[in-house]
């Protein structure tokens, strides 16, 4: 219905930002809640119900979810590798988050309800080389995953299964793979690799100082997905019949010294590589199988690494010119 208000918790996040955009070009009602002050927002879309609220606390959620049809949950208190591993305890905590959404959720009788899980929760035994064989959703089990955030991942995962097996509350999740792209972060301490890169590289450039710190030996492996593929995936999941947590992200594995390879590329320079091999540094390899969402949805990224880290290096450049 025209009236319809669809709510993305963390709309004032990287992700959620670029949701609320693709939601208001598809003409729908939309409702952007964030913990953090609107000044703080990575986008503030005119047309919107904005709503600064924290929704670790029930009465917050009751609020943000009053008459919703459909929910996207994306808020987490999160970041990249050196976030992750220096505050398991705050991650841990947005659990309070999903938990209190889903149960405002039905009580708002919502008709969807979308969660962002994370290759974090991923059994650690499974990433201990470069080579990593990709990933499969049964993967995630027996359980070992990322400490702190990966826990919370995973549990929240099995909450939402549960309100769908005994409240009918429709639920879909998927599994998001290193997520990157303009107008997120790309400093401060939760910027993740390819920010970072396309950020050292630029100041380098700018600066004239040719050098730029890597963490690790630089061999460690990912993939990494364009946030507009990102979009794409995640609307077609909520709008599956996909019952059960399922991979989003890239099969397109490289390793950070690649990673460097490609930006160097885009900025016309090389650079010195200093390697910090005390850094936080996750998992050694991490692949994401799509067998799945190919056979399901026929779904797989569009946009390839260099072209999506090329618009991301003009996006930070310009940001930091600035």
């Amino acid at each position: 219905m025209a009236n319809d208000v669809t709510v993305v918790a963390g709309g004032g996040g990287f992700i959620g930002g670029h949701l609320v955009a693709r939601l208001i070009d598809e003409g729908r009602l939309v409702r952007a809640v964030d913990r953090k002050p609107l000044s703080e927002w990575y986008q503030v879309h005119a047309g919107v119900d904005n709503r600064s609220l924290d929704l670790q606390q029930m009465e917050a959620c009751r609020a943000a979810v009053e008459g919703a049809t459909e929910v996207y949950n994306l808020a987490a208190d999160m970041g990249g590798m050196g976030f992750i591993e220096n505050n398991k305890a705050l991650c841990m905590l947005s659990v309070l988050i999903n938990t209190n959404l889903l149960l405002a959720s039905q009580e708002a009788a919502t008709d969807r309800y979308f969660f962002s899980s994370s290759a974090c929760v991923y059994a650690a035994g499974k990433q201990v080389t470069t080579d990593v064989t990709a990933l499969k959703e049964d993967d995630a089990y027996p359980a070992m995953p990322e400490d702190g955030y990966g826990w919370e991942k995973l549990f929240s995962e099995r909450m939402c299964r549960h309100f769908l097996e005994d409240f009918s509350l429709t639920t879909r999740v998927a599994r998001y793979h290193n997520v990157y792209g303009e107008h997120g972060t790309y400093d401060g301490g939760r910027e993740k690799a390819p920010a970072a890169i396309c950020r050292k590289v630029i100041q380098a450039k700018l600066s004239g100082d040719h050098e730029i710190d890597v963490w690790g030996d630089g061999e460690q492996t990912r993939s990494f997905m364009y946030i507009s593929d990102c979009i794409d995936g995640t609307f077609k999941i909520m709008t599956s019949g996909i019952t059960e947590p399922i991979n989003l992200g890239s099969s397109e594995l490289v390793s950070i010294n690649q990673l460097v390879d490609i930006v160097e590329e885009i900025a016309g320079m090389t650079v010195k590589r200093n390697y910090i091999l005390d850094a936080p540094l996750g998992v050694r390899g991490r692949n994401s199988d799509n067998t799945r969402i190919c056979e399901y949805l026929n779904w797989e990224p569009s946009v390839s690494l260099k072209a999506g880290l090329e618009r991301t290096y003009r996006w930070i450049h310009d940001e930091l010119q600035a």
